[in-house]
């Protein structure tokens, strides 16, 4: 399993680091903290993306 920084997933999502800190606030996205650490992991990601799939096809 791969965890990403915040900054790390702004970057292969080609979107500011403060709307991914946006998308943590408000739940779109998951994430896990280790200490005071927040990483994504590429399960995250791909449920976060799965779930903008789904909404465009409906």
């Amino acid at each position: 399993m791969q965890a990403y920084t915040v900054e790390q997933v702004a970057e292969i999502l080609s979107i500011g680091r403060d709307k991914v800190y946006g998308l943590l606030r408000t739940g779109q996205l998951k994430s896990i903290k280790i200490g005071k650490l927040r990483r994504i992991t590429d399960q995250h990601l791909a449920d976060f993306v799965s779930s903008l799939e789904s909404l465009d096809e409906a």
